[in-house]
């Protein structure tokens, strides 16, 4: 019989078996689903609420929990079958209402669809949803006179205009109705030239209804902003090569996809995380492989800590996708979160080996192997970034400063300052160079004044950053300025209580202003942090006999300020 742990396990991979939930009472299930929840589990919460529904049929709130648990899980055809339940019990339940007229939407009902979807309204969110997938509806049944009408008629706060445009321009350009579409799509660009899919559906316009070289320009100008974004370097490249972008969306069920993921993806970032997830969740109903709804599912998932879950979700987008590098990218990221640092290297050397010009993944296998303190090799990696990045601008201060911590770390001094310099002339000011430049000339002992006035500024910038604020601290004690050493460590501490090297420096402050039972303490809470095996033997001994004699205490440190570690690791 598998330990507990491993049959623990195999459930998060794979949701409670069927011979799990039929041994489990109503309550156990009830239980189970609510800790599922929790955890963001939301299928196997979804399996318990059901088990437990089975067992209490007429049970409304573990109906509620049902549904709910399936539509955030994604298992729409499922949550679909609880809705017309939900409904029968509440006719007014909005959500219930929005599922089954997007479902509607997917299998053609769009008489039907509209009038669940007119129920599904209230509030500025849910309105302009219901009225997007009630035009794309009318759409999708031949009236897209109709359906602009629909759009116009809504009324709400000023950020509803450019979804208002765009779909109006999407929906005219689905039937044909060119020149009103141009007029609607260009009002879209103009209110936001940097929102990905009005430059991506206006710039397809141009390419189709009047020159490449205007259509051009629109991604030309998305791009000075916005880098190498995928999907605008190809059709840029088709633009080029004198072709006709196809339409953006050309059906309602793929209409109705696009208004849900831009009101999913825009609600994931601003903090409404679980309908965030619903409406993506909808959206991937409609449309399983929309790649942009793929990305920001996965995202959402990345910023709720669940990075198993954003590996099952990047695993969908298509091997044919412009976004399935990056993708492929992050997925290295969240193995790494997962503690899976070895897969993670291994994916993102394929693909740099498969595109050594790919900046973004040498840059992500830079970064991978800085966290890991593979300092040699990320310095490598990040030369390499550098040579393809050519000329740099302010934006690439971060791979310089980034380089230069690794050749710091890897006793390569010289090539580290110039890197921090040249961090600092893209970035003038920028706090973290400023702190690390400025602690390391200290406890070198050089360039003492200009050092220390460069971490002074860093901390006037940043004064609520533990480590910043711990370099202050440590480079007064590296001075040999105990009093105001033990003031900034302190208020170090009182920032980043439980990091065990700022423990272990407040507590040397402590000893060298003769605090040394406080001193003991700290550096007692700074073993039990689990500071970082090499320094843990240099804690021990302290513990045991305190430090050496003031004289050759400062000669012999070798130790590095936290802001270092933070920042560097």
């Amino acid at each position: 019989m598998a330990p507990a742990s491993a049959k623990a396990q195999a459930a998060r991979e794979t949701g409670p078996s069927a011979l799990d939930l039929a041994n489990m009472t109503a309550s156990g299930s009830y239980l189970a689903a609510r800790h599922a929840g929790q955890q963001r589990d939301a299928l196997a919460a979804a399996a318990y609420y059901r088990a437990a529904l089975r067992r209490d049929p007429k049970n409304v709130e573990l109906l509620d929990r049902a549904f709910l648990s399936l539509l955030v899980g994604g298992d729409i055809n499922e949550a679909v079958k609880l809705a017309d339940r939900v409904v029968a019990s509440d006719k007014s339940d909005r959500v219930a209402r929005l599922v089954m007229g997007v479902h509607d939407v997917k299998v053609g009902h769009f008489a039907t669809a509209r009038r669940n979807l007119a129920q599904s309204v209230r509030g500025p969110i849910t309105d302009l949803t219901a009225t997007l997938l009630t035009a794309w509806s009318q759409s999708g049944a031949g009236d897209a006179k109709a359906a602009v009408a629909t759009i116009d008629r809504l009324s709400g706060p000023d950020w509803y205009g450019i979804f208002k445009d765009l779909h109006a321009g999407l929906i005219l350009d689905s039937a044909g109705q060119k020149k009103d579409a141009g007029k609607r799509l260009e009002r879209a660009y103009k209110q936001d030239p940097t929102a990905l899919r009005v430059v991506e559906a206006y710039g397809g316009w141009l390419s189709r209804n009047r020159t490449q070289q205007e259509a051009l320009e629109v991604f030309e100008a998305f791009d000075k902003v916005l880098p190498r974004h995928p999907l605008i370097v190809e059709e840029m490249a088709k633009v080029k090569a004198g072709e006709k972008l196809p339409l953006l969306v050309t059906g309602p069920q793929a209409g109705a996809a696009e208004a849900l993921y831009g009101l999913g993806a825009s609600l994931g970032r601003r903090g409404g995380e679980d309908l965030g997830l619903v409406y993506l969740q909808l959206a991937l109903h409609l449309s399983p492989n929309h790649s942009l709804a793929l990305l920001s599912l996965a995202d959402l998932y990345e910023s709720l800590k669940k990075p198993d879950m954003a590996i099952k979700v990047y695993e969908r987008i298509p091997a044919n996708s412009p976004l399935y590098r990056n993708a492929s990218i992050q997925m290295a990221a969240d193995l790494d979160a997962l503690d899976r640092g070895e897969d993670a290297q291994k994916r993102l050397e394929e693909i740099v080996k498969a595109d050594p010009k790919d900046l973004e993944a040498m840059l992500a296998l830079g970064n991978l192997e800085r966290g890991h303190k593979k300092f040699a090799e990320c310095g490598e990696a990040y030369t390499k970034a550098i040579d393809l990045i050519g000329k740099p601008d302010k934006s690439n201060w971060t791979v310089f400063y980034f380089r230069g911590i690794c050749f710091e770390r890897s006793k390569q001094w010289p090539k580290a300052e110039a890197d921090l310099k040249k961090a600092l002339e893209l970035s003038p000011d920028q706090p973290h160079v400023l702190n690390y430049l400025g602690y390391s000339w200290i406890d070198q002992g050089v360039n003492l004044d200009e050092g220390m006035a460069m971490i002074k500024k860093a901390v006037a910038q940043r004064p609520d950053d533990g480590y910043i604020v711990d370099s202050l601290g440590w480079a007064y004690f590296r001075l040999g300025n105990y009093d105001e050493a033990t003031k900034e460590l302190e208020r170090a501490i009182g920032l980043k209580p439980e990091d065990p090297t700022i423990n272990d420096h407040l507590g040397d402050a402590y000893w060298r202003v003769g605090r040394k039972l406080e001193a003991t303490f700290q550096w007692a809470h700074a073993r039990d942090l689990k500071p970082d095996p090499d320094e843990l033997p240099k804690i021990l001994q302290k513990l045991q006999h305190g430090l050496p004699e003031e004289a050759t205490s400062q000669a012999n440190s070798t130790e590095k300020p936290a802001a270092k570690q933070g920042n560097g690791g």
